[in-house]
């Protein structure tokens, strides 16, 4: 049978805004905080703020096409995003950005706090897009996207939400420019305390960590069209048995095991997040045959891909 011509990358699931909410929240939920049960008029471009009354309890692992902010104030919660995992204590603060593969779930009871979804554009007139990675380091790729807030800190933080909200449901004048200075505070806030904290020191790892650290970069930036160890050897200019011996005795996995994980991240978003059949994801993610697919995904998750699709619903 001829292999039918693969589904271009930008067709891969990436939710806008816009597109979003039905994935994350509960609409059967009676908080009227932030974006909740708020009246259209009063809803801001390129913006939406939220409590954690409605989270559904787990979310991914999908892709976005914005930028976020959460605050957990109590509880935990898990959180891979690309190929690390998180755990959001009370008093953490995280960040994500556009085309990251995140996952959330082993969310506890009493867990509360609030988060900010904000599109690519939104801040342009504070600070260019183009510049927020290197304005503020979280959003960096090889900065640290969750850390802790002191106390002061965290009431500073969670006061700016709270004028977000307040500013959300009413029509004053500069309502839309308040709201982005007030992100902007935020961002400001968890610069200064990534900073107090010296976390850019500690993110950029040097020796085996940091290789460790740029191997997942690469990997999560790539694993679509470069899925052997070869290709990110080459890219950190060293020996691809060099690479695979400081990977796996750093992180106990293979190198080849860390390419895997994210190819299997994606097709389990497509597998959730579309009604592409098997073969058209198999195909797309480049395996020679919806077969050899199907035993890849059983082998990593003990389910064949029907199976995990219809444990989703």
């Amino acid at each position: 049978m001829k292999k039918p011509p693969a589904i271009r990358n930008k067709d891969i699931p990436r939710f806008k805004l816009e597109k979003f909410r039905p994935v994350h929240r509960s609409e059967d939920v009676s908080s009227s905080f932030g974006n909740n049960r708020l009246d259209k008029s009063l809803a801001i471009e390129g913006f939406e703020l939220y409590s954690s009354e409605g989270l559904l309890r787990s979310m991914g692992p999908l892709k976005s096409a914005f930028y976020r902010i959460s605050l957990t104030v109590s509880g935990t919660m898990d959180m891979q995003i690309g190929l690390d995992n998180y755990t959001h204590q009370p008093g953490t603060i995280c960040f994500t950005y556009p085309n990251q593969i995140i996952s959330k779930n082993n969310i506890s009871q009493d867990a509360f706090g609030y988060y900010i979804l904000f599109t690519e554009d939104f801040l342009s007139e504070l600070i260019p897009s183009i510049r927020i990675s290197s304005e503020f380091p979280f959003y960096d790729p090889n900065g640290l996207p969750l850390f802790s807030l002191s106390a002061s800190e965290l009431d500073t933080i969670t006061g700016h939400i709270l004028r977000i909200n307040e500013e959300l449901r009413q029509n004053n004048t500069g309502k839309a420019k308040a709201v982005k200075m007030y992100v902007y505070l935020i961002l400001l806030e968890a610069k200064r305390s990534y900073e107090r904290q010296e976390w850019q020191g500690k993110a950029d790892l040097s020796g085996n960590g940091g290789l460790v650290s740029r191997f997942k970069t690469l990997v999560s930036q790539h694993y679509l069209t470069q899925r052997q160890v070869a290709d990110y050897a080459a890219m950190l200019s060293v020996t691809p048995n060099h690479l695979n011996r400081i990977i796996k005795d750093t992180t106990g996995r293979t190198a080849s095991d860390t390419i895997k994980e994210m190819l299997l991240q994606e097709a389990s978003s497509l597998l959730k997040y579309t009604t592409r059949s098997v073969a058209e994801i198999a195909y797309e993610l480049d395996f020679s045959d919806p077969g050899t697919f199907s035993r890849f995904f059983k082998k990593a998750t003990g389910q064949t891909p029907l199976a995990f699709r219809a444990g989703q619903v």
